[in-house]
């Protein structure tokens, strides 16, 4: 995905007839200013669409209908200008199926302190018509964000910016399709889970096909198609390869054209594999998996499909900043008290887009899964910071748990470790953080990013009805603790109070 402007965010201003048309006519003025304001903000990476103001139940349900149906909308901005009797909006709420967020800001930024009189105020009532439209929302049960502060102020650009990117990723997510090549890694728990649960909570399917469905198309790879490849990897990539690991890599190159036409042409946007069920594949996809991520799409290994639809919302959410998106797993540990450290890598497949320089392509042994030695990059990652996100069926609920870190260098070279791989430390320590992460019942795959933060997965947990637990420089056991048996019992309450 290039950019989100292909996406609308509507600017949905509430008001009444009780103030008279002169009124309402600089109100309509005022918000089509701060929409356009938002619109041409460089800080905005959706296209702010203005609608007009709202003032009748009618109204305000036929905004929301229309933003149901129309597929490039992926959210709504709501303002209460003036006082906007929330009644007024209850059919309309009730229908909206599209996330909000909730700008609570007035069009002047300061009081005309020696001039203000009542026909200021009855104009500039958003101090308390907000109020009215945050009870009908809070009474209603409905998950929102609010975002308070001037509009034309960046604190509010930034959260306005993280909402959309959040509201973006929740929109790819209806109607996506996640291939699953093979079947899960056996005997393993936490990649396993309630695939119809889990599209009617978040709109994507899953669907498991034979590796034979995928080799058949493979097979019908030609030459032609795979020496392109190669030079593609040749103009990419440091290569300096015998003649013999060259042919595994012209064999990479033909699975990964053959993945690639498999997805496109089902329309998929994330997908697993598994390395216990490789038949009729010659190596374990690597580089061909590490490729497709590059160019985003959602992947898990071992059948994960939850861990691959989570790296496609982070990878929707990250488009346009700085830092890349990753399928990860904590690998092993650094347990030296002066500096306790996380080695994060997978046998193959993490994702080029958050290397330090170029990428090395490389041909090694893998040690498992009984197939021909496989090709895959082979890097390091920049220091800075980061984060690490998994999303877990927990039965009666999903749960997300999010854990920031800080990426460091490694210690040495790491000359003899074939695969991709970085070094963090999480917040706030590793002790804490790793105990809490178990108490949480977090997996052992995760989403790394180092372009997105805690707040980003937030917002969009809160779209998505995901539990969120974080783990962060505040996070203590006991009271990490606490908060689990809490939420255990608000969960088991909450579908009654709707």
């Amino acid at each position: 995905m290039k950019n989100l402007k292909q996406y609308e965010v509507w600017f949905v201003t509430g008001s009444q007839h009780l103030y008279g048309e002169e009124t309402l006519k600089q109100v309509d003025a005022d918000s089509k200013m701060i929409a356009t304001y938002l619109d041409q903000s460089d800080r905005i990476p959706c296209k702010v669409v203005f609608k007009p103001v709202v003032k009748t139940p009618d109204e305000i349900s036929t905004i929301c209908t229309q933003a149901n149906t129309t597929s490039q909308c992926v959210g709504l901005v709501t303002w209460m200008h003036t006082f906007s009797p929330a009644k007024m909006w209850i059919a309309g709420l009730s229908l909206l199926r599209k996330p909000f967020v909730h700008l609570h800001t007035q069009f002047n930024r300061d009081i005309p302190w020696d001039t203000i009189d009542m026909d200021f105020m009855n104009l500039n009532q958003s101090a308390h018509g907000g109020r009215e439209f945050g009870f009908i929302c809070s009474r209603m049960r409905k998950n929102r964000k609010v975002i308070v502060g001037h509009w034309q102020d960046e604190d509010v650009s930034k959260e306005l910016d993280i909402w959309m990117r959040a509201a973006c990723a929740w929109h790819d997510w209806q109607g996506m399709k996640v291939a699953r090549f093979g079947d899960n890694m056996r005997e393993v728990a936490v990649t396993e889970g309630d695939k119809v649960e889990a599209q009617k909570q978040f709109g994507y399917s899953v669907n498991g096909y034979g590796v034979g469905d995928l080799t058949d198309v493979i097979e019908n790879v030609s030459d032609k198609q795979m020496d392109s490849m190669v030079k593609q990897y040749q103009d990419t990539y440091k290569v300096d390869l015998s003649k013999e690991q060259l042919d595994a890599v012209r064999e990479s190159a033909r699975i990964e054209a053959g993945m690639r036409t498999f997805l496109e042409a089902g329309d998929f946007k994330a997908f697993t594999t598994c390395f216990e069920d490789l038949h009729g594949l010659v190596q374990l996809p690597g580089l061909p998996v590490q490729r497709l991520m590059e160019d985003g799409y959602g992947f898990g290994a071992e059948g994960d499909w939850k861990t691959a639809a989570l790296v496609r919302a982070m990878k929707v959410m990250a488009t346009g900043l700085k830092g890349g998106t990753s399928f990860m797993e904590d690998y092993t540990y650094h347990l030296d008290p002066a500096g306790m450290r996380v080695l994060g890598a997978h046998m193959l497949e993490v994702c080029p887009s958050i290397a330090s320089g170029k990428p090395a392509l490389e041909v090694h042994p893998l040690g498992i899964g009984g197939k021909a030695d496989p090709a895959r990059l082979v890097f390091n990652v920049p220091e800075g910071d980061g984060i690490n996100v998994s999303v877990m069926d927990m039965g009666n609920r999903f749960r997300m748990l999010a854990n920031p870190c800080r990426v460091v260098a490694p210690k040495a070279a790491l000359p003899k470790l074939p695969v991709a791989r970085v070094v963090w430390e999480p917040m706030p320590n590793l002790k804490t953080a790793a105990a809490a992460w178990i108490l949480g019942g977090g997996a052992h795959h995760t989403g790394f990013s180092m372009a997105l933060t805690v707040r980003h997965m937030v917002d969009f947990a809160e779209m998505a009805g995901i539990e969120i637990l974080l783990i962060d420089e505040h996070t203590n056991i006991a009271d990490f603790k606490r908060d689990i048996r809490i939420n255990e019992v608000y969960y088991m309450l909450s579908n009654g109070l709707k």
